[in-house]
């Protein structure tokens, strides 16, 4: 019997505007974020767009707004045409797309006031965490329900992809999100130190993994055999590059922490499955590009072909470049550098950015029941995109190598060449200025892309509720002749755990020996927790996003030696909630700063880096200089820290304020010896006493 039904499109016309919105304040934060590198006066002096407030913005506002928002549109408008079937619930996708809104309001909102984690991709503080948990859970029942209610009984691989999404962000935002709250917009991560970067980094880096690669990958198999009338290459190769992506990707996350303090078994068992990651990228790529095969004229003369082309070229090149820079000799090299911003802004402008125009400039002809606008200004967006791109990533790369030349260079008496390191970041402004070239034509594609798409739904007659028809889904006869991965796809409880134990092997060899075994993380008697003041003074530097610019986290380099000091240790680690290794160094590591300069040369760093460091690209903070230090918040704070097993005594607890008070006022009185005259009470004087303090508890050689 074949029944009649609807296609829910206003949801997807709902997903597809809000990212297209929030794609240009992301993108436009981003341009900004980046010409604050080239003309630091554009920080404005203002605490709420200084750069390590307003970084993390774009970051989240590109991720979970703009490709985020983009996903939903292209998963709502497959699935119900692959499942044959509307939506499970109208409510709960509206559920679904205002409180995913309200999530991206409230990061717009808390990142610039300096309410963060400081954990890449996972700056939110724990409320909205719990908020991104429960809107998670109705997406998951809206598409679970729509699988169950479905009139094809075959799952098709771009809906293997989907589940795969949906499953493993669960696992990875919730393992990741444990936190001790302290107020409502304060909290500390439950991990410390190894382990917090640890678990940081198999979410950051599955992140990248199961939202901004499986779900792209999933669509990338409806959408391009849709835009090129073509069926997909090969099914085998996909039931391969499915399977094998899902089970690796998990254990590649230590990757991001070679020749750090994180135990050498893990950093080994991270190279490994990065390397075999190429395979299965690498087996989706072909599988896309090989669909076009013989189509190549009409990939010429349509530019959401081209896009779409570029795109999954991108995504080749992105997870080739990443293994390869996962091999401990390349990372060496580039990790800390710019080398790594080109990397991800060639996956996030290439594949994510790219994909995501190609599959709009498909879906708003087809939801509208007419032609695109202007194939013109289609190309003409395709080829300024493209310009972009190339003007982004290949000055980064530059830069990036430059970099890492610079800071190990040595002269022939066996001295370090550029001892300061602001050598460094004066020979690279020009490729700064160039990126931030790339930035703003990219941004003008988009913008050309918006009012194209526009002008297409003014020509057009939107439709709402698209009428469809279906023979209902029978009962399943056997047959025995079905390949066996065929019988699996048609059985999805059981296809969903075997892919949740897939997905969890990694994780839980890599997470459960480095939390259970001792010997991993050696103690050192010598290291302790921080005083009061220097904790409030942590978490003005968190605050700040002084991490964004900064590492604390000395690898075992005879240059960062040299330069830096003794290279970090493990233990040091054990109180810090959350770990601030870095991963970017605008500015030089941090880790043994503390007696290397004085008092009076933090405080004048802080209020004009350039009195400092002539040419310094660092913004001011001038506020930190008049706003007075929440001491009220003190005893809460070091409370959480002790229920998360910092050794505090609950007789220093009930002292602390004082402790605040007396180291407050020996920092004051220091400082007024050098004619500097500041009340013991504001912030500067917390940071500076965090500052001082670092890397200070076990003996460190002699500094340069």
């Amino acid at each position: 019997m074949v029944e009649q039904f609807n296609y829910d499109n206003k949801i997807v016309k709902y997903f597809m505007i809000a990212s297209l919105i929030f794609g240009i304040v992301g993108m436009t934060v981003g341009l900004l974020v980046a010409f604050q590198l080239v003309y630091p006066a554009l920080n404005f002096g203002i605490q709420y767009t200084s750069f390590g407030r307003i970084r993390p913005l774009h970051t989240n506002a590109v991720i979970f707004a703009f490709v985020g928002n983009a996903i939903f549109a292209g998963v709502y408008y497959s699935m119900q045409r692959l499942l044959k079937t509307r939506m499970f619930n109208d409510a709960l996708s509206w559920i679904h797309f205002w409180g995913w809104q309200l999530i991206i309001l409230s990061a717009a909102i808390t990142l610039p006031l300096g309410i963060t984690t400081s954990k890449e991709y996972a700056e939110l503080e724990w409320p909205i965490d719990i908020a991104i948990t429960l809107i998670w859970v109705v997406f998951c029942i809206n598409m679970i329900g729509t699988i169950f209610k479905r009139r094809e009984r075959h799952l098709y691989v771009g809906i293997w992809f989907y589940l795969a999404t949906l499953v493993t962000i669960a696992v990875l935002h919730i393992v990741n999100s444990f936190e001790m709250p302290v107020s409502l917009f304060k909290s500390y991560s439950w991990y410390a130190g190894v382990q917090d970067a640890l678990v940081q980094w198999w979410y950051g880096h599955n992140a990248v993994a199961f939202f901004l690669t499986t779900p792209y990958l999933g669509m990338m198999y409806y959408f391009l055999p849709k835009a090129a009338n073509r069926p997909i290459y090969s099914y085998r190769l996909s039931i391969v590059h499915f399977w094998s992506l899902i089970f690796i990707y998990i254990w590649a996350g230590p990757h991001h922490l070679l020749y750090t303090a994180l135990p050498d078994w893990a950093q080994a068992l991270g190279v490994v499955f990065s390397v075999m990651l190429i395979a299965p990228s690498w087996g989706g790529m072909v599988n896309g590009l090989l669909t076009l095969r013989g189509a190549w004229d009409k990939v010429k003369q349509d530019p959401i072909l081209k896009f779409f082309v570029v795109a999954i070229t991108a995504y080749g090149m992105a997870t080739l470049e990443g293994p390869l820079l996962s091999l401990k000799n390349v990372n060496g090299i580039a990790h800390f550098t710019d080398w790594i911003v080109a990397h991800v802004h060639v996956g996030a402008l290439g594949w994510n950015g790219f994909f995501t125009f190609a599959m709009f400039y498909w879906l708003v002809p087809q939801m509208w029941k007419t032609s695109l606008f202007s194939k013109k200004l289609a190309n003409f967006h395709f080829w300024i995109g493209t310009l972009g791109i190339i003007f982004y990533a290949l000055p980064m790369y530059w830069a990036g190598v430059t970099q890492s030349i610079m800071w190990k260079e040595f002269t022939p008496d066996g001295y370090l060449k550029y001892i300061n390191f602001l050598d460094t970041v004066t020979q690279i402004m020009p490729m700064y200025i160039m990126r931030a070239i790339g930035g703003l034509l990219y941004l003008v594609g988009v913008f050309v892309m918006v009012y194209n798409l526009i002008m297409t739904a003014k020509v057009g007659r939107f439709v709402a509720n698209e009428a469809a028809s279906s023979p209902a889904l029978e009962k399943e006869t056997v047959h025995h002749d079905y390949h066996w991965h065929n019988v699996l796809e048609r059985r999805p409880i059981q296809f969903m755990l075997l892919m949740a134990v897939a997905i969890a092997i990694g994780g839980l060899v890599e997470l459960v020996p480095t939390f259970l075994v001792k010997s991993n993380i050696p103690t050192i008697t010598s290291v302790k927790p921080y005083t009061a003041l220097e904790l409030q003074g942590r978490d003005i530097y968190i605050r700040e996003g002084c991490v964004g610019c900064h590492s604390q986290m000395i690898r075992p380099f005879r240059s960062e030696t040299e330069r830096y000091g003794e290279y970090s240790k493990a233990g040091e680690f054990v109180y810090d909630h959350p770990f601030l290794w870095g991963s970017k160094r605008t500015g030089p590591d941090l880790h043994r700063i503390g007696g290397k300069y004085s008092d009076s040369w933090h405080y004048h760093h802080m209020y004009d880096p350039t009195a400092i460091s002539p040419g310094s690209i660092m913004p001011a903070y001038p506020w930190l200089f008049d706003q007075s230090l929440d001491v009220k918040s003190t005893k809460d704070k070091l409370k959480a820290m002790q229920t998360i097993g910092v050794p505090y005594e609950d007789s220093y607890l009930e002292s602390a304020e004082l402790d605040v008070q007396k180291q407050s006022l020996k920092i004051a009185e220091s400082l007024k010896k050098d004619k500097i005259e500041v009340t013991p009470d504001k912030e500067i004087i917390a940071l500076i006493a965090y500052i001082q303090r670092l890397g200070t508890d076990i003996k460190v050689t002699n500094q340069k």
